[in-house]
């Protein structure tokens, strides 16, 4: 993605703070014809001692995971909170508006995940994300019902070989930092938000946060 130096985030923790906030992911290949497919998945993400893994599945009849089959490397998006940002912050009037955002971009090497016990913990894991109470459901199941929930889907996983976080909080207009604050501040929840952020990344001093 374009990635000015001013908004490329090098702390993996921002990164992964980011992820595992806003879990709903776009998974982007191409299909056999070259064009792009996109999926909207909710992905989980593993730390492990020598790499990053997101760890998903779609629908057996979503023929995307036959394009990652045959291409195994794609793209995952996450898109943080954004939000809209007037010119009315700045101290002069030549200034137009822009919109602010938060995004992950990784590229990723998939390998699907065929054995029933490996799909299982991939489930138990995306539950243990949303909702762990429902894992205790998931495991009384009929056998022959659960058996048949795991044959309609197709699990995979994506290990990232390659990461970009941006964090677009115009850190390049210190003069108007606080006014931003202030308008996120009593905004909409993606504004509140990115005041949030503001804060996290140190760009409004403790007495006006």
């Amino acid at each position: 993605m374009y990635l000015p130096a001013q908004f490329r985030s090098t702390d993996p923790a921002h990164a992964h703070a980011l992820m595992r906030a806003h879990p709903l992911a776009s998974l982007v290949s191409t299909d056999d014809g070259g064009f792009p497919c996109v999926s909207h998945l909710p992905l989980h993400l593993q730390e492990r001692a020598d790499s990053l893994v997101l760890l998903g599945h779609c629908a057996k009849a979503n023929p995307h995971w036959r394009y990652l089959q045959a291409r195994p490397q794609a793209l995952v998006t996450f898109m943080g909170p954004h939000a809209y940002l007037s010119p009315t912050v700045y101290p002069d009037l030549a200034r137009v508006p822009t919109w602010n955002y938060l995004a992950v971009h990784c590229r990723v090497q998939a390998t699907l995940v065929e054995q029933p016990a490996a799909k299982d913990a991939l489930l138990k894991a995306l539950i243990g994300d949303h909702e762990p109470p429902y894992v205790a459901q998931w495991r009384a199941l009929d056998e022959d019902f659960a058996h048949r929930m795991l044959a309609g889907i197709v699990a995979f996983e994506l290990r990232v070989t390659e990461l970009q976080c941006a964090l677009k909080l115009n850190q390049h207009r210190k003069e108007a930092h606080a006014a931003m604050y202030q308008a996120y501040r009593q905004g909409g929840p993606g504004a509140q938000a990115l005041a949030d952020w503001m804060q996290t990344l140190g760009l409004v001093p403790a007495q006006e946060a």
